[in-house]
């Protein structure tokens, strides 16, 4: 049940301290399970303890790949398989979203790491001026490009009144000290020149409803919402994505708002939390410094 606006959001040492309370975990994967460099091997733990105890855990990512491309990458942070149940991903629903006949064509913006997302899609990647939708997965370069690199691109997506498919709807992530532009931030610049958006992750219904599905199947009964808990560490998707599902949310405070809470200087500073709850839209249930048992 979310916390009432008054309610501060108990901070907790593990997982283990609210999982009697829950049936399933729908868990974010970058900022909870590593943040880009490096992997955290107490989440992966945490997550594989909830299972052993008959839970289960479903990855829920907005990455724009789909989820067998996810695997690998888990694998090469080293974490357990045994951690996790599935994964949903946004770029699942990008892909069912491209397949359900409303656009002929799509012109795709983003990076050459995300190719795989249209693997085997039938609709062609056509030029700018022929395509029904853009379809947006990130930065070419993300390393040295910011959401303002694209203006240009955005005045000429503008000209043809083409609508946005945001295929990673977050805006900042955490790349080891960190934060650099995703998908999400072009998007919101093009929805405030006036373009028209569509996202297909968090904190969005579909990636959400996705997720149950995917846990009911493997529970073969339908998820509880009320025995469900999200784990991620942005507000602005994780936590309003769960408040708006009528789940759970354990909120992660060393991850893309270390800074904003003071955490990249040492520990958590009296009040500071307090202060920052005041500041935000939806307030979390739960609170722990990194995910682990």
């Amino acid at each position: 049940m979310p916390t009432s606006p008054k309610t501060i959001a108990p901070v907790i040492s593990g997982l283990s301290a609210v999982t009697d309370s829950y049936d399933v975990i729908l868990c974010d994967i970058w900022g909870v399970l590593h943040n880009g460099i490096n992997g955290y091997r107490a989440a992966s733990d945490a997550l594989e303890q909830f299972r052993k105890l008959g839970g289960r855990v479903i990855l829920v990512s907005n990455a724009p790949r789909p989820a067998e491309d996810i695997v690998g990458i888990l694998d090469r942070f080293s974490l357990s398989r045994q951690a996790y149940d599935g994964i949903v991903t946004s770029g699942d629903v990008t892909r069912t979203v491209l397949m359900s006949g409303e656009w002929l064509r799509y012109h795709w913006l983003g990076p050459e790491r995300d190719a795989g997302l249209f693997k085997g899609l039938t609709i062609p990647n056509v030029a700018l001026d022929q395509a029904d939708v853009i379809v947006c997965t990130g930065l070419h370069d993300d390393e040295t490009e910011t959401a303002e690199n694209y203006r240009g691109f955005i005045n000429e997506a503008l000209k043809r009144n083409l609508p946005m498919l945001c295929a990673n709807p977050d805006i900042v992530v955490e790349r080891g000290n960190r934060l650099i532009d995703c998908a999400g931030a072009i998007a919101k610049l093009y929805e405030e020149e006036g373009g028209s958006t569509l996202y297909a992750g968090k904190p969005y219904p579909p990636i959400y409803k996705a997720a149950l599905e995917l846990a009911s199947s493997l529970t073969g009964k339908a998820a509880n919402p009320a025995r469900t808990l999200a784990i991620g560490d942005a507000i602005r998707t994780d936590i309003a994505g769960a408040v708006m599902t009528g789940i759970g949310s354990l909120f992660v405070l060393n991850g893309i708002h270390m800074h904003e809470l003071g955490l990249s200087e040492g520990s958590l500073e009296n009040g500071r939390y307090e202060a920052f709850l005041e500041t935000v839209s939806h307030r979390p249930d739960y609170s722990i410094a990194h995910l682990g048992w």
